[in-house]
């Protein structure tokens, strides 16, 4: 079998990547905070709205989006911002969207930032909340069918969350543009590995090569089916595709590349974003069936 970047591109994007690439002169190279200053002064405040959940004696805050009638499933989502940005509130206007086009409950999770807290600490907040959902899901909303996703870091998590629950009875994953090896080892990882988020989040890892952190070095035996996005131009590009080869040895994987699209490119308001939020939506829909 021969295989070339394109063959993960649909070809009907092609109308796409005008618009994509003026976007991309208009935006230019946007860099995280590259010290603790920089982070402070572009992180955002937090909201409420939150509902604590607790499972194996831990608490984390989730936002919950519940469709209206009865839910067909539920999707648990990890929010993007490097483990050291953001908050689940700004993905509330995407989750209730989602939550109302294919009829199910999605679950944002609230999981503590670095600095401040580095790992493992959100990890250990992504499990519990997903041992919450798993112990819960039927009688809270009505349903055991289960996916899990995340976006950028977020992405990261669902992977980790996934290790970690091994006996796990998601029925998918979602997996957008995420960061599978910040050890700097192997190729794609040297890529990121002067990043402040890496620092912020591992450095005092003896080891970031452990799973837990560089989930691309784990045993991916028993992940549900997963669907990849990524970017064509996405500085993570190289470590998605070394991820999606290890995982598609022992599972399945939906590996999709958007041309001329940089990370977080689904967050924009452009055709080729809007096209693969449509992709998401539909592989979603199909796991929920």
């Amino acid at each position: 079998m021969r295989l070339r970047l394109n063959d993960f591109m649909d070809p009907e994007l092609a109308r796409h990547v005008e618009e994509v690439r003026a976007e991309n002169t208009r935006r230019g190279i946007r860099r995280g905070p590259a010290n603790a200053e920089e982070l402070r002064e572009v992180r955002p405040a937090a909201l409420g709205g939150s509902t604590t959940v607790e499972a194996n004696g831990r608490r984390v805050p989730v936002r919950i989006h519940e469709p209206p009638g009865r839910p067909n499933g539920v999707y648990l989502h990890f929010h993007g911002g490097g483990f050291y940005l953001g908050h689940t509130a700004q993905d509330d206007e995407r989750d209730r969207r989602l939550a109302d086009a294919l009829g199910v409950v999605v679950v944002g999770v609230e999981y503590r930032l670095a600095p401040e807290h580095p790992w493992p600490a959100a990890p250990d907040d992504a499990e519990t909340a997903a041992r919450w959902l798993v112990e819960h899901a039927e009688e809270r909303f009505g349903t055991r069918r289960m996916v899990i996703g995340g976006f950028s870091a977020g992405a990261t998590l669902a992977v980790t969350t996934l290790l970690r629950l091994r006996d796990h009875p998601f029925t998918g994953a979602v997996l957008q543009f995420g960061t599978y090896d910040l050890s700097g080892l192997t190729p794609a990882g040297r890529l990121i590995a002067d990043e402040y988020f890496i620092e912020a989040y591992a450095g005092q890892a003896p080891d970031r090569t452990v799973p837990d952190i560089s989930p691309v070095y784990g045993d991916l035996r028993g992940l549900p089916p997963l669907l990849m996005v990524v970017g064509a131009l996405d500085v993570v590009l190289e470590d998605n595709l070394a991820m999606a080869a290890r995982a598609a040895a022992v599972g399945e994987v939906d590996l999709r590349v958007y041309p001329e699209s940089l990370h977080g490119f689904t967050n924009r308001s452009t055709k080729m974003a809007q096209a693969a939020r449509d992709d998401i939506e539909q592989w979603l829909a199909a796991r929920f069936s």
